[in-house]
């Protein structure tokens, strides 16, 4: 929503890095075993650095996910990014579990390493979570952001939008390089896969330096790969749930091609620096019990092609084909026909100035000229529309904003982009909102981890049946704990089952 700052351009390169999310390999296993020259210590400048960029990433990522698991990252993150040689001081490090569903790792100077909770819930062992951390430990300690900042600023601030909007209606650059404030969330997403081809080799880097972390801590080096090949499965089954809970970009492992290479990469690097060392299954699976999965209520959730907001009272529905990502401050929609945004701002009941505020917020400095404000009715709801035509490099567009009056002093709105005409394609989204009864708020629950010991009799078949979701519920058993359709369950092991919790 709010324009995109030099501070927020380098966010969003260090999250595109991604920790060790896949990657395309250029060269052999081999190759990336020589020396990594890297950082000794953290200077005042990077300090400096991260201390500014830290309260913005929080409020990009969700905030801090507080509790015991939080705690316990923290510990497991220091421990491991001592053993980069930046600072032997472990509070020289700050490590946040991000309160994130989405699955993504980064770090940036000044000692500054996160992960989401949704991340932290796919792994199975201490060990992996080490070496995701210590894959982004490694991205700083090799200076990797110093030595692609430059160019990927320069990418993002003058070519992000233009790549965000050109794949819905195939434009490159004119009048997009001027919507600072349209699509903010999926720039930022963007932004991360627009600077990869810079990235690759550092990714495997990383990876080298993660291992040797790993194996300096005293965890099994092995724990990398495993990692990977978890993330490789959800990959999978994401491109399988396309359509039923789809997200409008991939992320993390995703985000970068070939992900079963990088698990064989990652296998041999862990190979040649030999094995052993500990896992630490339980106390991760105890740490993890618990942990919320997937949308919180709080930011309204997604389910299927539905957004409901709890707290908010409303509802809306996009198009068959369309992606959701459910972002701090804003939905974004995203779609081959075009790209959305739903939000809100300050109303104080003139609806003509909160129209033309959203119009220049979008519009930034570029000409937008709104039609005259149109009133209508949606399920009850006082709603107001103007549409915006504007030329492109390939063509006109259109610009339309969507707004809706819920009560005097609070208003929300869509702003679509689409080809010249095409607005059409959102009518069923503009419609379908509505407000939630407090009976319907109160029965969206939030999901959970529940990690509980496998009984005997039990089987992958029977826990699945046990998780919160009505389709694929075998698939998501089996991705969450690293298993295949041929494992069987001992008695006595221990499993994650996602749950519905009490809000």
């Amino acid at each position: 929503m709010a324009r995109m700052t030099t501070l927020t351009a380098m966010v969003a390169v260090l999250a595109g890095c991604a920790a060790a999310g896949g990657g395309g390999l250029n060269g052999t296993a081999e190759a990336q075993t020589k020396p990594i020259k890297t950082a000794t210590s953290i200077s005042a400048a990077e300090r400096k650095q991260g201390q500014e960029a830290h309260p913005q990433l929080m409020q990009e990522f969700g905030g801090s996910y507080s509790g015991p698991q939080a705690n316990y990252v923290e510990r497991v993150g220091q421990n491991i990014a001592v053993q980069s040689g930046m600072s032997n001081a472990r509070g020289d490090f700050t490590v946040t579990l991000l309160n994130s569903p989405v699955n993504n790792a980064f770090a940036i100077p000044g000692g500054y390493v996160y992960v989401t909770r949704q991340l932290m819930a796919l792994m199975n062992d201490e060990a992996e979570l080490a070496g995701v951390l210590g894959h982004e430990v490694g991205h700083v300690a090799a200076q990797h952001s110093k030595k692609r900042q430059s160019a990927a600023t320069r990418n993002q601030i003058l070519g992000v939008l233009g790549a965000v909007l050109g794949g819905a209606i195939g434009d490159s650059g004119g009048l997009l390089g001027g919507l600072g404030g349209l699509l903010q969330n999926n720039a930022m997403q963007v932004a991360q896969l627009a600077t990869l081809g810079f990235s690759r080799s550092q990714e495997l880097q990383a990876d080298q330096l993660g291992v040797q972390y790993l194996r300096s801590a005293g965890y099994d080096p092995m724990a990398l790969s495993t990692m990977l090949a978890s993330l490789a499965n959800q990959t999978s089954l994401d491109a399988r749930l396309a359509g039923h809970d789809a997200r409008s970009l991939p992320e993390w492992a995703s985000t970068h091609p070939d992900p079963a290479s990088r698990v064989r990469n990652a296998q041999s690097l862990a190979a040649r620096i030999g094995g052993g060392g500990v896992r630490n299954a339980d106390a991760f699976l105890t740490a993890v019990d618990g942990v919320l999965y997937g949308d919180d209520p709080v930011q309204g959730v997604v389910e299927g092609n539905d957004f409901l907001h709890p707290d908010l009272k409303l509802r809306f529905t996009v198009p068959n084909g369309y992606g959701m990502q459910n972002g701090t401050t804003a939905v974004t929609v995203s779609g081959n026909g075009g790209q959305a945004q739903f939000s809100t701002g300050a109303y104080s009941g003139d609806m003509n100035a909160y129209v033309a505020a959203v119009f220049k917020g979008v519009a930034g400095n570029a000409s937008l000229t709104p039609s005259s404000l149109q009133r209508t009715t949606v399920n009850g709801i006082p709603a107001y529309y103007s549409t915006a035509r504007a030329n492109t490099q390939s063509g006109q567009v259109d610009v339309t904003v969507f707004a809706y009056e819920f009560s005097r002093n609070q208003a929300f709105h869509f702003v679509t982009l689409a080809k010249a005409g095409g607005t059409g394609v959102f009518n069923s989204m503009f419609n379908s909102v509505r407000r939630l009864s407090n009976s319907e708020a109160a029965a969206i629950r939030p999901r959970r981890i529940d990690v509980v010991t496998v009984g005997r009799g039990d089987s992958i078949a029977s826990l699945s049946r046990r998780m919160a979701y009505s389709n694929w519920q075998a698939e998501r058993f089996q991705v969450l704990n690293r298993l295949s359709a041929g494992n069987a369950l001992t008695p006595g092991q221990k499993v994650k089952l996602v749950v519905y919790a009490t809000r």
